[in-house]
């Protein structure tokens, strides 16, 4: 086993650990919780060996550096899932590869994923992603669309050709009533996903916390959590 295994194995089994022992202080099974991998800012590589420990979901948030990682680990049995705030002329590559986009925000990006699901023969998941920061109807910091606008998106998805409406994504906030206060955060994204079970059941997908809140997130009932540096280390500057 190489040095860079070993680490990664290492850290794997500490963030299990943590996702075992929060499951235990919830009352829930080990098996509610689904890890994703973030692996952006780190090469195929490194993706390479997690899927050899068994990592199967790995997250990106950059088509520009997904796109290509995923081409050279299209061999792999990974589920990809994209993050970041996406706009809709990236949509085309994105869809080539994302079997999940957890950042939908606003009926144009519904729209144009659609239309390119459509046209490669896809069914792609989709999250709506939550602005806890946001205003009534408002956008969020880091996108987003406010809890208010949610259940009119989700039914747009649904209806969406090639799309698969699959839950909720939130990032706890920085700014606003729940900054600094991820538990109450992720308790809110829960209400907002019991609504939209209401007409949707099979959105039953949450995905909230990472590494420094994941505990949080499950203690609120997240059912997905998405770790990038509690498992691969401290990410190297962006430049």
């Amino acid at each position: 086993m190489t040095d860079r295994k070993r680490e990664l194995a290492g850290n794997l089994a500490t963030v299990e650990e943590r996702i075992a022992a929060a499951c235990d202080a919830a009352g829930r099974r080990r098996e509610e919780v689904t890890l994703i991998v973030v692996t952006k800012t780190y090469p195929a590589d490194d993706v390479r060996l997690l899927s050899g420990l068994g990592v199967r979901h790995v997250a990106e948030n950059r088509d520009q550096d997904a796109a290509p990682k995923a081409s050279a680990c299209s061999d792999l049995p990974l589920s990809w899932h994209f993050v970041g705030q996406l706009q809709t002329n990236k949509v085309r590559s994105v869809v080539g590869y994302a079997d999940v986009v957890q950042s939908v925000d606003r009926p144009k990006l519904v729209t144009a994923l659609s239309r390119e699901a459509v046209r490669a023969g896809r069914e792609v998941g989709c999250l709506l992603q939550v602005a806890l920061d946001a205003g009534e109807n408002g956008r969020g910091e880091r996108g987003g669309v406010a809890p208010a606008g949610v259940e009119e998106l989700a039914d747009l998805v649904a209806e969406a050709e090639g799309l698969r409406l699959d839950g909720l994504m939130t990032v706890a906030p920085l700014t606003g009533e729940y900054a600094g206060r991820q538990r109450a955060a992720f308790e809110r994204l829960m209400d907002v996903s019991t609504c939209v079970r209401r007409t949707h059941p099979a959105a039953n997908m949450v995905s909230a916390g990472m590494s420094a809140d994941l505990e949080q997130a499950v203690a609120a009932g997240a059912t997905h959590v998405r770790v990038g540096t509690a498992v691969l280390g401290v990410r190297p500057g962006l430049g």
